[in-house]
């Protein structure tokens, strides 16, 4: 298993680590020779990395090393204009036996993608409203083997591994104590709500296995996951038949989640649910936010400006004894 990650790499260490080779290029340096340019990653950050003087013999190896695979590298950790560098002496493919996680190599949810699949599918299992309840498990049945690992965006809030389950997950968790306050709402629709508004986000953004996000589907691109939710919801009622008024009020909760009209909402919530909708969908989208950069951010100190929480710095707690 993967012991020595990106952040613990110091000037002058000689390690042999596992690692993912997020881009690699052999290029030609200016004496005439050969050498790797990669790339190494983990879900902890890069390093630039340099083996020089690729051989005739080693070129075809190194120049078969497939973008997002796994490698095991021999190396020192250098420096270079400032940068920690990696100086590679050898360097291979992961093999089966290796036994590498795939979630130490990129970003993440912090839970297991079946446990996460496991909570959303028996809050459904557990609607009353036999429509919603049929809506919802059909839905995730459907598409559990993408749902398994897509991220929620492609670079903002929960753009990670299994980030959409996630984003649900936490969000399911937050409305149903919200509808334990205000005894108003109507549970199932407020979860049904949480379950179907980013669903089409897997037909929105293309991402591989990883999680990594790499651009948006042609349909995404001109329509975006709102619209793609609301036809996709449509012909689902009418194939479940789902009473007409039901079906309409699940598809505007899609269409207002994002509340404002340059967000992509060209209707503000019209009943409580939708409006519920949209307050944890945007509460789990800043709490991310916050909770990313704010790891980063060393306590009695504030984070770099966050552009997606209208560029304020936020304030980490703890830098002074008590």
């Amino acid at each position: 298993m993967k012991e020595l990650f990106v952040k613990d790499l110091r000037k002058d260490m000689e390690i042999t680590e596992f690692f993912m080779a997020k881009t690699t290029v052999i290029k030609v340096g200016s004496n005439g020779k050969q050498y790797l340019d990669i790339t190494l990653g983990d879900k902890t950050g890069e390093i630039s990395g340099k083996k020089w003087d690729v051989s005739d013999a080693e070129y075809p190896m190194l120049k078969a090393i497939p973008e997002k695979s796994i490698v095991k590298v021999k190396g020192v950790v250098t420096e270079w204009q400032g940068q920690l560098q990696m100086r590679v002496q050898r360097i291979r493919e992961v093999k089966p036996e290796d036994d590498q996680n795939i979630c130490d190599f990129v970003k993440a949810a912090p839970e297991e993608p079946q446990e996460m699949y496991d909570y959303i599918y028996a809050t459904a299992e557990s609607m009353q409203d036999s429509d919603l309840k049929r809506l919802c498990v059909k839905v995730l049945t459907d598409n559990k083997e993408k749902i398994m690992y897509y991220p929620a965006a492609q670079k903002n809030h929960h753009a990670q591994l299994a980030g959409l389950l996630y984003h649900m997950k936490r969000m399911l968790m937050t409305g149903e104590g919200v509808c334990s306050v205000y005894k108003n709402l109507n549970r199932d629709l407020v979860c049904a709500g949480v379950i179907l508004h980013d669903m089409e986000k897997l037909n929105e953004i293309e991402s591989g296995t990883d999680g990594i996000a790499t651009g948006y589907s042609f349909e995404g691109q001109m329509l975006g996951h709102i619209i793609q939710g609301v036809k996709k919801l449509d012909s689902l009622a009418i194939e479940l038949d789902i009473p007409r008024e039901k079906a309409i009020m699940l598809e505007h909760m899609i269409l207002s989640h994002h509340y404002e009209p340059e967000f992509g909402s060209p209707k503000k919530p019209l009943f409580p649910e939708a409006e519920v909708l949209h307050y944890l969908d945007i509460l789990d989208a800043r709490m991310f936010d916050m909770e990313a950069a704010l790891e980063a951010t060393e306590p009695g100190s504030f984070s770099d400006r966050v552009w997606t929480l209208d560029n304020r710095k936020l304030y980490k707690p703890g830098g002074e004894e008590n």
